[in-house]
């Protein structure tokens, strides 16, 4: 009798130290804007995961996918006050509030894999960590996303210039878009969960995307052909509170810093699988599909590229400068 009295109280011990130490987790809420399908939603959940564990469950993540926990649009300010401790955008939503975020999109310039791969830890991505901490927010890691564009249309096909005269398309941001204003298109920002809808209802025309999301997001339902392009390079990034990033243990810290090195990782090889797959997806769910020639993009980058130039020069000055510099010496 002893011995099971003995038993019940180390087990009822044990119990009260587990839910003593889960509450003592530190809670780490996460948002971002992906459905459950896209493949950098799947590479957070891992990246969450990876935290846990390498934290020995000191951190608890908790992942808000689909704008659950906050918009898109106010991501970075909820993270920036401390309402939430975390939060992953694409590098074009930072927008007026930190031009410099727009480098990626230059067109035609940054798609090489080699650099991309090498993004995280490098000198251009430091660069912009610095940038963004001033901004209110700790960078934590860089998830590459696509280095291939989905130009999705419906009726006909927006292959060539002219076909974009007058067309009311998903734009990104005033720096990002000055290239679509180049070839007479009327380019209108919004985030990626509101594209669908705006495409369904006639908001506009044509969307742009990468390649992978134009499947996830199921825009085959709503559009008939999509132009594949390799315009530009896109990242999610996910970034934390400062002021609850430094009361953190090293321990911590480090298990933030290692798991986003692994996720960098994973990210590479998941958006180069998806992006190989979707254009057959695309085309298996009715939609025609066409890569862009070199000629045709010789004729897009003769109009885009010195656009882009002049607006993101005119919005970022010497430090645009610098960090174009910066990331023309990554693969080098």
């Amino acid at each position: 009798m002893n011995i099971l009295k003995t038993a019940a109280a180390a087990l009822l011990a044990a119990t009260a130290l587990g839910s003593a130490a889960h509450a003592e987790a530190t809670e780490m809420r996460c948002s971002h804007q992906l459905p459950p399908a896209h493949h950098i939603a799947k590479v957070i959940d891992r990246w969450a995961t990876e935290i846990e564990t390498l934290s020995n469950g000191e951190i608890d993540v908790q992942v808000f996918g689909a704008n659950s926990l906050v918009g898109a649009r106010e991501n970075i300010a909820s993270v920036a006050k401390g309402n939430i401790e975390c939060a992953f955008s694409i590098n074009p939503q930072w927008g007026k509030t930190l031009p410099l975020m727009n480098v990626t999109l230059k067109p035609y310039a940054v798609t090489d894999l080699e650099t991309l791969a090498a993004w995280p830890g490098s000198e251009a991505a430091a660069f912009l960590e610095e940038k963004l901490l001033e901004k209110g927010v700790k960078n934590a890691v860089w998830l590459f996303t696509t280095r291939m564009t989905a130009i999705t249309s419906k009726g006909a096909p927006l292959i060539n210039p002219a076909d974009f005269e007058g067309v009311k398309i998903r734009g990104l941001n005033p720096v990002a878009d000055a290239g679509l204003v180049a070839m007479g298109a009327a380019p209108s920002a919004m985030s990626g969960s509101k594209v669908y809808e705006a495409l369904s209802t006639g908001v506009i025309d044509a969307g742009m995307t990468d390649i992978a999301a134009a499947y996830s997001r199921k825009y085959f339902e709503v559009q008939d052909h999509v132009t594949v392009v390799p315009l530009f390079s896109v990242f999610f990034h996910g970034y934390l509170n400062p002021d609850w990033y430094n009361g953190l243990t090293d321990a911590q810290k480090a298990a933030i810093s290692e798991a986003g090195a692994k996720a960098a990782e994973w990210a590479v090889a998941a958006s180069e699988e998806a992006s190989a797959s979707a254009p057959q997806q695309l085309e298996e769910n009715g939609m025609t599909v066409h890569f862009q020639t070199s000629e045709e993009t010789a004729a897009w980058k003769e109009l885009m590229a010195p656009a882009f130039d002049d607006s993101f020069g005119g919005a970022t000055g010497e430090d645009g400068v610098k960090l174009l510099e910066l990331v023309s010496q990554i693969s080098n």
